[in-house]
């Protein structure tokens, strides 16, 4: 049994140091991931990584060319991630000439990359003359020496972009895609990380995006079944992640026929989830959020009820911010990954890269870092991923009893106190604990005095006392996306939680985007009550009253409210 100690120092506004150890190798409780204490109960572990290709023409992990690879581990575990997901080409560990003959430098010189061999000079000059597999080898050590857990990903076959439907890369019995090979290149990659050698490879994701004309169910049950028991038999300790069909979006038939495998507590189930599968401005933004969400639930979302951990190993947006379909995507995506405390993959930390396709030094939008893989290409973005990051609840953290806290998926913050009876958007470690009763009145769970109060359009909503539920607001949820808060005001006007932009106050205005197309952005107003155990990091409410105080302190408040 290995130990890991993760520290994240991610410094960007609401964010706090996050200090984290667990013991590996990791297994699975239920629909959890989690670490291995010496029992059969571990402690929850937030899988929360990023993608690194190496699976592209080179068969070189991207960005080497650019920075040291010490460096770049920095940056990794700086942003808070605490795992990276490790593309790789079959033929990386099936064909020999290629994986132990052919050198980084050879491959790059193959494809004509002058500069980017005296990147490599600079930067990285002690791969530059390594086999392609020592290089990839000294990738997954490198990220051990900083504490990143590894997960490694048979991305394709034959080196290059992935994916389409007719590129041979797609299914078994494809051209590139030979079962027995396949699988004797994941038993080879397993048994190269087995035994304590690299402790931090915790998972191999066993093939991404099945996809094209030859797929079907009968064949996914045998070969996946077989590439799980191969990975399992000489790598006991790696989780053995599984993903669906259609370019992982589609565990349906899980549903009605379990995947059955001799082994326990190490296998998960994958899903992609992209934006750009759908155009998210041609309707409304309500609607299409709610769509999306229940055919997630309907394709897999569906196998955490039974008790199965579900792992979104790819999702990402354009980083550049300008991308409207991916914005209101990002959103709707934080919700539902808050919602059910996923684990997941951001799509990607390449900047750039060596060649895609037939274009050297390819830029890519939706990395993490920019195309010199110095700096972070969207502060932004990374702060609203920030929040999920860190467990909102699972086997270990019970630190609190389950509350409720109001989470704004915009912004990928919460609802806190500004004062005593006013609200703002902060750091959700700082989140007060909400209840919604049969009654539709919405109040401080911890308090119990308080309750949400709606007033005129315009105006910051406001705690007032809760004498009866006549003296509160009645609230529901609206919209396709069922993430509006919405209440009647005294005279009579219907109104939606908002956040006021410029001091992040909560406010109440005109409900968005009911009904109307994609001109309308409903996005301010969206609010989801998150299920949650963490601990408060403010250590005592603004008031701690006991039931035998709350009528008196009623009487002596209630002067102080209007």
């Amino acid at each position: 049994m290995g130990r890991l100690f993760f520290i994240s120092v991610f410094l960007l506004p609401y964010v706090i140091i996050n200090i984290t150890t667990f013991a590996l190798p990791l297994s699975t409780d239920s629909r959890w991931i989690v670490d291995d204490d010496g029992s059969n109960k571990g402690r929850r572990v937030k899988v929360t990584c990023v993608n690194w290709p190496s699976h592209l023409e080179t068969a070189v992990a991207e960005g080497l060319s650019k920075q040291p690879l010490d460096s770049i581990a920095e940056k990794i575990v700086s942003m808070g991630f605490n795992c990276v997901r490790l593309t790789w080409p079959l033929y990386l560990a099936t064909d020999e000439s290629f994986s132990d003959i052919t050198t980084v430098r050879q491959s790059l010189l193959k494809l004509r990359l002058f500069q980017a061999v005296s990147g490599f000079q600079v930067h990285n000059p002690t791969i530059l003359d390594l086999p392609l597999i020592k290089a990839f080898q000294e990738v997954v050590s490198c990220l051990g020496k900083h504490r990143v857990m590894v997960i490694l990903d048979n991305h394709i076959s034959q080196p290059g972009w992935c994916c389409s439907d007719n590129d041979g890369n797609g299914f078994f019995g494809d051209k590139h895609l030979n079962p027995q090979v396949w699988i004797k290149g994941l038993k080879k990659m397993a048994s190269m990380f087995a035994n304590n050698v690299s402790s931090n490879v915790v998972g191999m994701s066993l093939r991404n995006e099945l996809r094209g004309p030859k797929q079907n169910i009968k064949d996914w049950y045998t070969y996946m079944r077989k590439g799980a028991e191969a990975v399992h038999s000489v790598n006991p300790d790696v989780l053995v992640i599984v993903s669906g069909l259609n370019y992982a979006t589609d565990l349906s038939f899980l549903r009605d026929r379990p995947f059955e495998v001799s082994f326990r507590r190490k296998l998960v189930f994958e899903i992609h989830w992209y934006g750009f599968w759908n155009s998210w401005e041609e309707d409304n933004s309500n609607m299409i959020c709610g769509r999306e969400t229940e055919k997630i639930m309907k394709m897999s979302g569906f196998l955490l009820e039974k008790g199965i951990p579900l792992f979104v190993s790819e999702f990402g947006v354009d980083q550049r911010g300008n991308n409207v379909n991916d914005n209101k995507f990002l959103s709707c995506f934080m919700a539902l990954a808050a919602d059910l405390d996923l684990d997941w993959a951001l799509w990607t930390l390449a900047g750039s890269y060596y060649i895609r396709g037939r274009t050297i030094g390819s830029d890519e939008t939706y990395g993490v870092l920019d195309w010199n893989w110095l700096s972070i290409r969207n502060s932004t973005i990374l702060q609203m991923v920030s929040t999920i990051q860190t467990p909102f609840r699972g086997p270990g953290l019970m630190e609190t009893q389950p509350k409720k806290i109001m989470f704004h998926p915009l912004s990928g913050l919460c609802v806190v106190r500004k004062s005593l009876f006013q609200l703002k958007l902060g750091s959700c470690n700082r989140s007060e604990s909400w209840r919604l009763s049969s009654h539709r009145v919405l109040s401080l769970a911890e308090e119990r005095i308080l309750c949400l109060k709606a007033y005129e359009k315009g105006n910051s909503v406001k705690l007032r006392l809760f004498f009866t539920e006549f003296h509160c607001s009645k609230w529901r949820l609206l919209s396709d996306s069922k993430m509006q808060l919405s209440s009647v005001t005294k005279n009579g006007a219907f109104v939606c939680l908002d956040v006021d932009s410029r001091s992040n106050k909560i406010v109440t205005r005109r409900c968005k985007c009911l009904q109307g197309n994609s001109s309308c952005d409903p996005r301010s107003q969206w609010f989801k009550l998150v299920t949650s155990t963490r601990r408060r990091s403010i250590s005592k409410p603004f008031l701690q009253i006991s039931p035998y105080s709350k009528t008196s302190l009623q009487k002596a408040l209630s002067i102080l409210l209007l």
